[in-house]
């Protein structure tokens, strides 16, 4: 058993990966966390569905890196149906979560869930479970132990087992510009007040003009101020990201904003992202206002 995983295969058309283990030991938030890898995840699927699923995994559809999701079953069942899709010739890991019983007998009393085994003392259920799996995990490409591991540590495991490294990044990224005087945009993270800079609306030859134009954008980024500012942002950005990253954010929207929309506000929405994207940030960009 082993939990590296040989980057070099990830690159394969058709990937499936079993994702078992105990009762309580994160199958759950793995499976979510693959979900938001790109996976195509199957939950509760029965053992003998698992050897129909290579249907599923044409090159080119949305199933090509498909996730299914086994639980306490008949584990001679699950591992003939693991033997009958290996046997099909597709690529299969097995992915075994577990943790120390004192954990899941904790875990349990916190959420005050039933055990799927219990007929009794919670405790003698788990013990039942981990013997049943046993063959299960014994066949296991990956064992991850989630005792001592919260969700955003579990999460950062599976992306470094899991991830793949030619896809996007997980946080997905949003630089849109905005005008205050058509609202505050709603959902956003981050808003930066523009309103400070210099503004090209009064400066007749650029009034008609938006800072997507190569004159307005050179009037702003060559202010004194927003040079210093640029540079502000620059380390802010560095700390904040990585942290959202870190604690799991997917989605972070950065908002500037300037009084209509058009010149100030456009123009550092545009550099802002080719700040980020030159850190290695894919993102998109979105001017809210610009055609007001």
């Amino acid at each position: 058993m082993t939990d590296v995983v040989n980057a070099a295969d990830r690159g394969h058309s058709s990937e499936f990966l079993i994702v078992a283990g105990l009762s309580g030991a994160g199958r759950s938030q793995a499976a979510n966390h693959l979900e938001d890898l790109g996976w195509f995840v199957i939950d509760n699927l029965p053992p003998s569905l698992i050897p129909k699923v290579a249907e599923l995994a044409a090159p080119g559809s949305r199933s090509e890196r498909t996730a299914l999701v086994v639980g306490t079953n008949d584990p001679q069942e699950v591992m003939a149906a693991i033997a009958e899709l290996r046997d099909s010739g597709a690529r299969l890991r097995i992915l075994y979560l577990e943790a120390p019983r004192d954990v899941l007998v904790r875990r349990y009393e916190d959420t005050r869930r039933r055990h799927p085994l219990s007929t009794g003392l919670l405790g003698e259920a788990i013990d039942e479970e981990v013997g049943l799996l046993e063959p299960v995990r014994a066949e296991a490409d990956v064992v991850i132990d989630t005792g001592g591991l919260n969700v955003h540590e579990l999460r950062v495991k599976i992306i470094d087992l899991f991830g793949d490294p030619a896809a996007d990044q997980l946080m997905r990224t949003t630089v849109t510009s905005f005008g205050y005087k058509h609202g505050m945009p709603r959902d956003v993270d981050l808003v930066f007040d523009c309103r400070f800079l210099p503004n090209p609306h009064w400066i007749e030859e650029l009034r008609s003009l938006t800072g997507v134009d190569e004159p307005v954008r050179d009037y702003v980024l060559d202010q004194p101020a927003t040079k210093e500012f640029l540079v502000r942002l620059d380390s802010l950005f560095a700390l904040l990201l990585p942290a959202y990253v870190r604690e799991g954010k997917s989605y972070l929207t950065i908002a500037m904003g300037c009084t209509g929309g058009h010149h100030r506000s456009v123009a550092l929405a545009e550099e802002v992202a080719r700040r980020l994207r030159v850190r290695g940030y894919r993102l998109s960009v979105a001017h809210r206002d610009i055609e007001r």
